[in-house]
């Protein structure tokens, strides 16, 4: 398996060098060269798969010869070490949950899938001191620190914008100590994203031998597609496969692109749809053509506060380039802080389903949906409630039960260093004597 860039102007690599460059030299990101659809097979006998097979025929393609089968289902097999249940809230209504592993996050799958990809790599060439540099509005941070806690030869840098994360989430990504350091912007979630692609591409910091664990980078990209083939098996066993449509709340647009990625290789999908809060570039694409970010808009749904989000650019590759292509099976909407409040409420009401601001998104793009009625529909559920505290036991007037893993950070301090530019980080990286 080869990578290109998609700004065409890089050589191709393959998945080892796709990893740890994160970003192509050209500031373009990776993009698999071929893609081969999964036998029909496969999709018939999904429901007998165990959930570690299932990852291997899906991802084994795009790691090609760079890791031995038997390595790649270990590696498989550890990152799938927790549950990812469908729960009914409505008839032919699920929630997907994905925030059962071990920083109630969504991004728990890709960040451990990729730290032991490079802990393998490190393992076998004896490459030390890598950095992984990754920008995080929320949920990334904590899931990427963990995901690499003590892994030899990775040291981890985390920007997060200052005042725009939840305390929860905060606590997650500044307490661990060890070899991670979080670095707090002055600036949004795009400044810092902007300014970890700067990094990589500045020659005074190649001795760090950087790379990113944001979804700009293939080892965390292409995991997320399991998530959608396991909902799918899920479904199968019920009996309630056919016409799925998917609704997934979106800020970097890595998880759609990943499900998105997984209907490339022939899952049966009718319809994704991808729900935005007032961060609405895509939502306004979809009707006008123009791709046109503005400012970044601070909501309750803070982990999808992005207001150019990079993961789009591999959608429009997925259909060619082609919005006409693209809308035959893609939607996107966006929904105020006001609506998703009250979709919180509704959902509570109804089924008793606690949702957190993003999976409540998620569910308000389902309602919105204007196809057939006759479908499956999924939204995902991308974070333990807990991690919204405040606006979730606002809004329901209910007390929630902390889970043990969040509890124990509550009581230890924080610790971070603020910067407010380019030059902050740079001169960070280069008094950090790891590299």
């Amino acid at each position: 398996m080869k990578y290109i860039s998609l700004n065409d102007k890089a050589p191709k690599v393959g998945f080892r060098e796709a990893v740890f460059n994160g970003l192509a030299p050209d500031r373009g990101l990776y993009f698999p060269e071929t893609i081969m659809p999964l036998p029909n097979l496969f999709f018939e006998t999904i429901q007998d798969l165990t959930p570690e097979e299932i990852g291997y025929q899906a991802l084994k393609q795009f790691v090609g010869d760079a890791i031995p089968e038997m390595a790649l289902r270990e590696i498989i097999s550890d990152t799938l070490s927790f549950d990812f249940p469908l729960v009914a809230i409505e008839k032919r209504t699920y929630a997907l949950e994905l925030f059962h592993g071990p920083t109630l996050a969504f991004k728990d799958v890709g960040a451990r899938f990729m730290a032991r990809c490079l802990a393998y790599f490190n393992s076998k060439t004896k490459i030390s001191n890598s950095t992984v540099l990754v920008a995080t509005s929320g949920d990334t941070g904590g899931a990427v620190a963990n995901g690499f806690l003590d892994t030899p030869g990775i040291e981890v840098v985390i920007l997060y914008p200052s005042g725009k994360v939840s305390e929860i989430q905060e606590k997650q990504l500044t307490t661990l100590g060890k070899n991670t350091n979080a670095l707090e912007v002055k600036g949004d979630f795009d400044a810092c994203q902007e300014m970890v692609k700067k990094a990589f591409l500045d020659p005074g910091l190649a001795h760090r031998k950087l790379t990113s664990a944001n979804s700009i980078n293939v080892a965390r990209w292409l995991p997320q597609m399991l998530y959608f083939f396991l909902a799918y098996k899920n479904l199968k066993s019920k009996g309630e496969a056919s016409n799925v449509v998917f609704s997934i709340p979106c800020g970097n647009f890595g998880n759609c692109c990943a499900g998105m990625m997984a209907a490339q290789l022939g899952l049966p999908v009718s319809h994704f749809i991808a729900a935005t809060n007032s961060n609405d570039t895509v939502p306004r694409f979809t009707v006008s053509g123009k791709y046109e970010p503005g400012v970044t808009i601070p909501t309750i749904s803070n982990a999808m506060d992005v207001s150019n989000p990079s993961n789009f650019i591999r959608i429009l590759k997925l259909y060619e380039n082609k919005i006409q292509l693209l809308q035959q099976s893609f939607s996107s909407y966006s929904f105020s802080d006001t609506e998703t409040l009250q979709a919180m409420q509704e959902l509570y009401k109804k089924s008793g389903y606690i949702a957190d601001p993003h999976g409540a998104i998620g569910y308000l793009g389902l309602k919105k949906y204007n196809g057939d009625n006759d479908y499956t529909g999924v939204f995902l559920e991308t974070a333990h409630p807990i991690k919204f505290k405040e606006t979730v036991e606002a809004i329901l007037s209910e007390k929630l039960e902390v889970p043990a893993q969040i509890q124990e950070l509550l009581d230890k301090k924080k610790q971070s260093h603020t910067i407010a530019g380019y030059e902050d980080l740079k001169s960070f990286l280069l008094g950090n004597s790891n590299g």
